[in-house]
């Protein structure tokens, strides 16, 4: 069955459930914080815990690849079991893997969590632009085919971004203005949303270029990096609306208990509805 383009599967989950992204990032702290082992049990637990506590509630969800991938087969083996059941729920699963290369290699990550045949077939994908936007060409084009979505990194929340997200090209062009206004083509007549995402981080007083790219804004950096929902429309301005506000610790370290990650998940739902009034 062809997926509906994924743009417009995101309007609609964030329209229902409301605009929240959410990390299952098992890493070991807390993992520690949470009583489990920073081992293959503990990493079960966590994932199993946090997809029956949210996945039937928020729009996306959000696995880090890299906390199951320390654990070898069998952490990617929980990995393909979180998105399963998370996509079944009924949540938007975006794999942050954060890949980049060239050609055939990012032909392979794209086939990895685009491809429907794939047991890490995701709704999208993070990935990285910066061996040239046009080395993503593979995964934006098995994307579009199957139905998914891409995030490609462009102002991102650590400052050590800046150095090469700020710098400017021989064209005078930002290379993050550079990076959203090709993503900006890739959605051009995308209706209610394009498919291809930029990651701008809530932390920047100032985002300085253009995001209305008519696609989705992943929002890392609110809670334990500094940045609060209220902060969003003076940083994402008209296209805050498109924004996917992204929390992870800060709903996370109210596990173990599926309540208390069900009411920290409302609260930030709630706080990005008071902020955008």
């Amino acid at each position: 069955m062809t997926l509906a383009p994924f743009g417009t599967r995101l309007r609609q989950a964030l329209d229902t459930r409301g605009q929240l992204c959410v990390g299952i990032d098992p890493h070991a702290s807390l993992l520690a914080a949470w009583g489990l082992g920073d081992d293959l049990a503990g990493l079960e637990t966590f994932s199993r815990t946090v997809v029956e506590a949210l996945a039937d509630r928020v729009a996306v969800l959000k696995p880090q690849a890299a906390f199951f991938e320390r654990f070898g087969s069998k952490g990617v083996a929980v990995l393909e079991k979180s998105v399963e059941e998370a996509r079944a729920a009924g949540a938007l699963v975006l794999m942050d893997a954060k890949r980049g290369d060239i050609g055939s290699t990012m032909a392979a990550y794209a086939e990895a969590f685009l491809s429907p045949g794939s047991p890490l077939f995701s709704d999208a994908v993070t990935v990285s632009p910066y061996l040239g936007f046009g080395s993503l060409r593979p995964a934006l084009d098995l994307a579009r085919e199957q139905g998914c979505g891409v995030f490609a990194l462009a102002l991102t929340s650590n400052p050590e971004g800046a150095e090469v997200q700020r710098a400017v090209g021989a064209d005078g062009e930002p290379v993050a203005a550079s990076v959203l206004r090709r993503l900006a083509a890739e959605n051009a007549g995308a209706e209610p949303l394009g498919s291809f995402g930029a990651v701008v981080g809530a932390t920047l007083a100032d985002a300085g270029v253009d995001l209305a790219i008519n696609g989705p804004l992943l929002a890392p950096g609110i809670g334990a990096q500094g940045a609060t929902m209220a902060d969003l429309p003076g940083v994402f301005g008209a296209s805050v609306r498109n924004v996917v506000p992204s929390v992870s610790r800060d709903v996370l370290k109210h596990g173990p208990s599926v309540a208390a990650l069900r009411e920290a998940a409302d609260r930030f739902v709630g706080e990005f509805a008071d902020a955008v009034e």
